[in-house]
């Protein structure tokens, strides 16, 4: 992690190399006035304050009167705290197996999540999940693991795919709020590094950036989706049913900016408090215009951020994803395969989608990237048991903000090195 320890320190500590000129300047003043007073002294007519020289010892307890003998550098820490991030996994009819095993291989005693099946799946799918979270000892020894009971309906390219993640968002900052970071996947994503592995290369970054493809160049998007008005029945039904067009249609905004991009992002504490309160009210009106926009995921954050001057400068151009895409890109992204395990580690992103349930590339990733054993979580620095006769490692808990960092470490690194690169950060910023 040489270049992102470089870049952090360089944030943390701009003035660096000045800081090896303080102890000599502080020494060489104590002993001038030092010397003055001593000077003093001797010219001073009562000679009761002078210091007798053979009382002058050599010894440890006598060398406390140079003060500058007890002065040492304080040490810097180059090594920055790690972050805390908040995941939000969502899932619908079937996919409960699946959003566990993507649990497992996410989590981290350090980090908060929220799971959630929509509405539309059963209710013994959700009773399911919701005894794994509550019957799992390391879940409820850290309590970070929660699940939204009261499912809501989410309607796929509709706005209440929105609302559901300010929801979670809402929840995670109600209860305290302790994180850096949110991130939102689905139950068909999956991780390609460790938790430890995230975690070290986000503790070099500053807390306020957003990872968030976007663009303003919306294109064919204008006129199929910026102008149609769509009515989203998860609004005010109960069962769920996909979205409706009206005849007339509107035209593009001029109080704000459109942007688009991927529905799946990165996002910071500071701009989600902003989403959730809008202290000036954009993120409101934005919400309420892409209540009847089509596929408002793929807008929303995005728009905001982008038209928000605290933080439009804060933006990264990535979902942090692989996903293998038509081209031009048809509706859905392809499966993903064993064929695709090259393309996805070659990609150095830590999260790949979409994958099908229990697909062997999953086994291939939990092997080879993760070290997962089957249904367990991915072993981490916090994890002190042993691996023999298939034990679990991380059955004995240890320090959790200790990181111990595969491969993955390096990929990840390179990955954001080069989005942070002068090429690539400023000049893809909100354009």
């Amino acid at each position: 992690m040489k270049k992102l320890r470089s870049f952090y320190m360089h944030l943390r500590h701009p003035h660096t190399t000045e800081r090896k000129w303080i102890f000599p300047l502080a020494l060489v003043s104590l002993l001038s006035i030092s010397l003055l007073l001593f000077l003093t002294s001797l010219s001073s007519s009562s000679t009761s304050l002078l210091l007798p020289l053979h009382s002058l010892s050599l010894s440890s307890s006598s060398s406390s009167i140079f003060i500058e003998s007890k002065l040492h550098p304080l040490p810097l820490s180059s090594l920055p705290p790690p972050p805390r991030l908040a995941y939000l996994i969502s899932g619908s009819n079937g996919d409960g197996s699946m959003l566990k095993r993507t649990l497992l291989a996410l989590y981290h005693p350090h980090n908060r999540y929220i799971v959630h099946l929509d509405a539309e799946s059963s209710e013994n799918e959700r009773i399911d999940l919701l005894e794994f979270v509550r019957n799992s000892s390391i879940f409820v020894q850290f309590g970070n693991v929660q699940m939204i009971t009261k499912a809501n309906l989410v309607t796929y390219r509709g706005p209440t795919m929105v609302a559901n993640t300010l929801h979670a968002a809402a929840l995670l900052l109600r209860d305290g709020g302790d994180w850096d970071w949110f991130i939102n996947l689905s139950a068909s994503d999956y991780p390609l590094v460790t938790q430890d592995d995230l975690l070290d290369a986000f503790s070099y970054l500053p807390r306020d950036l957003n990872f968030i493809d976007h663009t303003s160049d919306i294109g064919w998007k204008e006129s199929q989706r910026a102008k149609p008005v769509i009515v989203d029945p998860g609004l005010y039904m109960t069962k769920k049913s996909d979205v409706f067009w009206i005849t007339q249609r509107r035209s593009v905004p001029t109080a704000f900016k459109l942007f688009t991009g991927s529905a799946w992002m990165a996002l910071s504490r500071p701009f989600i408090d902003y989403c959730i309160w809008g202290w000036d009210n954009l993120p409101r009106t934005v919400l309420m215009y892409y209540a009847n926009f089509l596929s408002s995921p793929e807008g929303y954050f995005h728009t905001v951020v982008c038209n928000a001057r605290e933080f439009r400068n804060t933006t990264v151009n990535s979902d942090l994803h692989f996903i293998s895409w038509d081209n031009p890109p048809k509706q859905h992204p392809h499966y993903l395969t064993v064929d695709d395990m090259k393309k996805m580690v070659d990609s150095n992103a830590p999260f790949a989608r979409k994958f099908h349930r229990d697909d062997p590339v999953l086994d291939k990733i939990d092997s080879e990237l993760l070290s997962r054993g089957q249904g367990m979580i991915v072993p981490g620095g916090w994890c002190l048991g042993s691996r023999e006769n298939g034990s679990d490692p991380c059955s004995v808990v240890g320090n959790i903000t200790l990181l111990r960092p595969t491969p993955g470490a390096k990929r990840l690194e390179t990955l954001i090195s080069t989005l942070l690169s002068d090429d690539k950060f400023r000049p893809m910023q909100c354009k």
